[in-house]
């Protein structure tokens, strides 16, 4: 630019001289100095050397100029990648800060979770204590509650045989009652002028361990009532039903008699077993003529039921038989119509009611009242014999 600047000045000199000479020359030609021609001519002599030398100059910028387009299309490409390389810096910065703020909200929900784990581990730990606590607590009262119970096992067991006794006519005998003052046991009921003889027994102390032994012991100690003539040689040992976990043996032979550990549930079964005996022990008693008409009606009875029951196995063969036969010799049509009536019938008969009882009178009455509608409605008796094989009866 500085070349172009002086080269503009040059030219300007030059017409300002030329100027010069043509108003000398129009205004006074005699007054021209040639020396100042001289001059004026080396001046435009040494402008032409500095126009041609900036001519030389302009040459070369304009080969820095095409240069400089070079340049500045360079220049140009490498704005537009600056700009795009920009645009694609401000995304990746754009993402990044996205990612940033995911990761930190993700590693807030992360603190959020760990926090609640450990929330909910405190709580699960509060809670497993708790219910430790309560465990713990309701094996204290199970313990307490079983504590309870044997202390008052005596009584219950004393109450329940006392019950049994009432409900099945029994005579129990208390310790006070019982004939043989030095040796007292609990309950004592009277089968067949027997005593029998049921001694309650529960744990002395929190250690369960120790109740077997007790209970071996216990059964030694039986002798001072086995050794009475009326005293029954099967003596029962009462123990509470929460104790049975402990119990390996429950009956024992102690030679001259024989001893059984059960608890207060069996005591009924047990005790309706013994009035059996009892019940056997009265049919011995009873004079031959009694006994004769009791074997008599029980024969009778026994007869007429296997005899009805060979009756209903005959019928029921017969009426197989003949469904059998109605099933292959009846024509199609009247079997389908025969089996389309049987689906529409019903048999209702009487239904049994626990609480009613089968009357004979009432049967006796429906008997009659069946004997007046055949004899009303005319229908004639079918004179009809059943014959059997010999059942060997």
């Amino acid at each position: 630019m500085e070349l172009i600047g002086a080269l503009v000045i040059g030219v300007v000199v030059g017409v300002l001289v030329i100027l010069l000479l043509k108003s000398k020359t129009k205004g006074d030609s005699s007054q021209i100095d040639f020396t100042e021609i001289l001059e004026l001519e080396k001046s435009i002599s040494s402008k032409e050397e500095i126009i041609n030398g900036l001519g030389v100059d302009i040459k070369v910028l304009e080969a820095s100029l095409g240069g400089f387009e070079k340049l500045k299309t360079e220049l140009t490409t490498i704005k537009e990648k600056l700009s795009s390389t920009e645009t694609e810096r401000n995304q990746l910065k754009t993402l990044n800060t996205t990612l940033e703020g995911k990761e930190e909200s993700r590693n807030a929900e992360f603190v959020k979770s760990i926090d609640k784990t450990i929330t909910l581990q405190d709580s699960l730990k509060l809670e497993k204590e708790r219910l430790n606590d309560e465990r713990v607590k309701e094996k204290e009262e199970e313990f307490d509650e079983m504590k309870r119970l044997w202390g008052e096992h005596e009584k219950d067991v004393e109450k329940h045989i006392r019950m049994v006794c009432k409900d099945q006519l029994l005579k129990y005998i208390s310790q006070e009652d019982f004939p043989y003052p030095r040796n007292k046991p609990d309950n004592t009921i009277e089968i067949s002028n027997q005593l029998i003889v049921f001694d309650a027994k529960s744990p002395g102390g929190d250690d369960l361990s120790n109740f077997p032994k007790y209970i071996k012991l216990q059964t030694d100690s039986l002798k001072k009532y086995a050794k009475h003539s009326d005293v029954k040689k099967d003596l029962f040992l009462v123990i509470p039903s929460n104790t049975l976990k402990v119990i390996k043996q429950f009956t024992y032979n102690m030679g001259d008699y024989n001893v059984y550990v059960i608890t207060k549930d069996s005591l009924e079964p047990i005790i309706l077993s013994l009035k059996k005996i009892q019940d056997f022990e009265m049919v011995e008693k009873l004079s031959p003529e009694d006994r004769d008409e009791i074997c008599r009606i029980i024969g009778k009875f026994a007869h007429i039921t296997k005899r009805r029951i060979q009756i209903d196995q005959f019928f029921a063969d017969e009426f197989l038989d003949t469904l059998k036969k109605a099933k292959t010799q009846l024509p199609k049509d009247i079997l389908d119509q025969v089996i389309e009536f049987e689906g529409a019938e019903k048999l209702n008969p009487p239904m049994e009611k626990r609480n009613k009882k089968i009357l004979i009178e009432d049967l006796t009455n429906k008997k009659i009242d069946l004997a007046k509608e055949i004899e009303i409605r005319n229908i004639p008796a079918i004179d009809a014999k059943i014959t059997f094989k010999d059942s060997g009866e």
